[in-house]
């Protein structure tokens, strides 16, 4: 018969009799609450997997079992009662050389994957160009629509603040020698030039970049990419090649969109400085000649470019999970901005030595 007696006198507990599924049970509670003692268990005649259960939380208590036979002792051993249950293991320190050798492979990866994006990109187009059918003109369309028409709003108001804000700005410093018309000259030549291609690449980093590497993260997730594969379509053809061509044209619209609405901003403030519209109108058209038009809608048209060509690499390049979408869509953000401000600095070189 199984026993847990207690001592008032020394605050021992005597275990005696059978450690079993079917003995232990009434005397899981009372084991609970006896806190820190000492338990003689030299009485103990069995003692299996339940029984150990009842040593494990008596010691947790604060318990000290003693006299415990050997064979029982042994496996309560086996359990390692006394130390924690889990322990996180010790990372091992990795020198530079090897987080170099890490880090290379992963750009080898990286770039290897790019190639090969690229590379079926091209083919994809070889064969639109050999058979234009090949192409979804309503995916085009739709996109163009989406990334074009509906991005309008947003960016004509920041066209309209930046024109505003920068004819504002600039007019205050000169006004103060008397040259107040040539705010014309700086607002003109920076919006068609720098500012007006560049505010509307960042713009669609945001919204038309993050949308396709979501979108197409999202189908990857989902298994959808390999359906289309298996029912005999190319999903860089079916999918990528219409947000690119899309956004390519798009983006030269809305950054002329932009520098219009920008000159109209900034037209705003100079006749609150009590220069005739007239006068704006004239030196803006005698500063800003076709070339510069022409040079920043290229430049747009190449942003745009890239950014398609980024949000959908990211989103075809997603893990699995959630988490990959957000990944995505963030790398996508953060590489399509960077590479939109690395060309515009690779412009302003090459347009200096042309002279432009």
């Amino acid at each position: 018969m199984t026993q847990l007696e207690i001592n008032p006198t020394d605050h021992t507990i005597q275990l005696s009799g059978r450690l079993d599924a079917q003995t232990v049970a009434p005397l899981w509670a009372p084991a609970s609450k006896l806190g820190v003692c000492e338990v003689d268990a030299s009485k103990v005649s069995y003692c299996d997997g339940a029984g150990v259960a009842l040593f494990y939380l008596l010691i947790q208590g604060g318990a000290k079992i003693k006299q415990l036979a050997p064979p029982f002792a042994e496996l309560l051993d086996a359990f390692q009662v006394e130390t924690p249950l889990y322990q996180a293991p010790i990372p091992a320190k990795i020198g530079w050389l090897t987080a170099l050798g890490k880090a290379t492979a992963e750009h080898k990866t990286a770039l290897r994957h790019a190639i090969s994006y690229l590379g079926e990109l091209s083919a994809a187009m070889h064969q639109v160009l050999l058979s234009p059918s090949k192409l979804r003109i309503t995916e085009v369309i739709a996109t163009a629509s989406k990334n074009g028409a509906d991005a309008l709003p947003i960016v004509a108001l920041i066209a309209a603040l930046l024109g505003m804000i920068l004819a504002f700005q600039s007019a205050i410093p000169m006004r103060q020698f008397g040259a107040e018309v040539f705010v014309a000259d700086l607002v003109g030549l920076s919006l068609v030039r720098e500012l007006a291609p560049l505010m509307m690449a960042i713009l669609l980093a945001g919204r038309t970049g993050a949308a396709f590497a979501a979108e197409l993260a999202s189908m990857k997730v989902n298994e959808e990419l390999n359906a289309l594969t298996t029912l005999g379509l190319n999903p860089i053809r079916y999918l990528v090649l219409p947000r690119i061509i899309a956004t390519t044209l798009m983006a030269p619209l809305l950054s002329a969109c932009a520098v219009l609405i920008g000159l109209v901003g900034a037209a705003i403030v100079m006749l609150s400085f009590n220069i005739p519209i007239q006068t704006y109108i004239s030196r803006v058209s005698t500063i800003v000649h076709l070339g510069d038009f022409t040079g920043g809608l290229f430049k747009a048209a190449i942003f745009g470019m890239e950014i398609a060509l980024i949000g959908c690499f990211r989103g075809l390049q997603a893990g699995s999970g959630a988490s990959a979408v957000g990944a995505a869509t963030t790398q996508a953000v953060v590489s399509s901005i960077v590479a939109v401000v690395v060309s515009d600095g690779l412009f302003a070189f090459v347009f200096y030595l042309l002279g432009w």
